[in-house]
């Protein structure tokens, strides 16, 4: 992504587009295993970012050192992590696993304090813990559906998902500081997260048929360009730039937006659980990405003496 493009706009640009490739990952189910159309998708879109580093003249090939922890963030974020996520669908509601994933926030900030030794501010943590509040409120009614031993397996599924979706992030965060080219480190964990995501089908002993619907292809396709390519390059860059921990609040916009769509195109009845959910993850949304300058007046509140000195 250009380095002039503001990070409030890398923001919008992950957070519209992963909030509406809920309606394309629809059309992924039923025919397909879950974890070969990961693999598909992930495969198609590393080769797109390949080609994007060779079209800007930019070199293709990682040192082995460097290829090394590149394959370490493709198995984890876009071959496990994404493959459990899909498997987790399967058994718990897709509110409770917006839920689930919103904890990837948290395990960013705690994660760039173990790896980095970023300090944790208070700031960041109110930010965070009101985003995470919010998704809960959004999606309360569903918090009831794990009463099985399914439900249970889909929340252990998708909770391990965000762990390893977050060390993916932080390892992100690592090859951002070591001068790794975005575009071709990830391409390449990509296409390594894709292989890994088909070998997870094989080892179930799942058929990698491919579906030749054109409901598939075309959302695979843009799966593939929007969903991995623009919003991941948008998502990785602005994570260089303000770190795992505030970038992973994406995390709890996507399910926010993808409620509103779902009011415009399926109907979703809002309830008082929403509207609230939806303010606590608002406010938030600007405690955790406004910068420090933009907060002064905070500061000034937070210092104000409670009461005035007597005349």
């Amino acid at each position: 992504m250009p380095a002039v493009l503001p990070s409030s706009f890398l923001y919008a640009i992950a957070s519209l587009i992963w909030g509406s490739t809920w309606m394309a990952i629809t059309f992924q189910l039923g025919t397909v295993d879950p974890a070969a159309s990961v693999g598909y998708r992930f495969l198609l879109a590393g080769g797109l970012f390949l080609l994007w580093s060779r079209w800007r003249g930019e070199a293709c090939r990682l040192p082995l050192r460097t290829l090394r922890w590149v394959a370490l963030q493709g198995v984890l974020l876009f071959g496990i992590s994404y493959t459990l996520t899909y498997e987790a669908e399967r058994h718990i509601a897709s509110g409770l696993m917006a839920v689930l994933n919103s904890s990837m926030l948290l395990f960013n900030l705690i994660g760039m304090r173990l790896a980095f030794g970023r300090r944790l501010d208070g700031k960041s943590l109110l930010g965070a813990g009101l985003g995470c509040l919010g998704i809960v409120l959004v999606f309360w009614p569903e918090l009831s559906t794990v009463d099985d031993a399914s439900g249970w397996l889909g929340v252990a599924c998708g909770l391990s998902a965000a762990v390893l979706a977050s060390i993916g992030n932080l390892v992100a965060q690592r090859q951002h500081q070591h001068g790794v080219p975005l575009l071709a480190g990830t391409g390449w964990a990509m296409i390594l997260g894709g292989a890994t995501a088909l070998l997870i089908a094989l080892a179930k002993g799942q058929s990698l048929a491919f579906d030749t619907r054109p409901g598939y292809i075309l959302s695979l396709l843009y799966l593939a360009l929007f969903g991995s390519v623009f919003a991941f390059a948008a998502y990785f860059t602005l994570l260089g730039r303000i770190g795992a921990g505030r970038a992973g609040y994406v995390a709890v916009a996507v399910p926010i937006l993808a409620l509103i769509l779902s009011a415009f195109f399926e109907g979703f009845v809002w309830q008082l659980w929403t509207v609230l959910g939806i303010a606590c993850a608002v406010a938030g949304n600007l405690i955790m990405l406004l910068e420090p300058g933009q907060l002064r007046w905070l500061e000034r509140l937070r210092r104000k003496p409670a009461t005035q000195p007597a005349p």
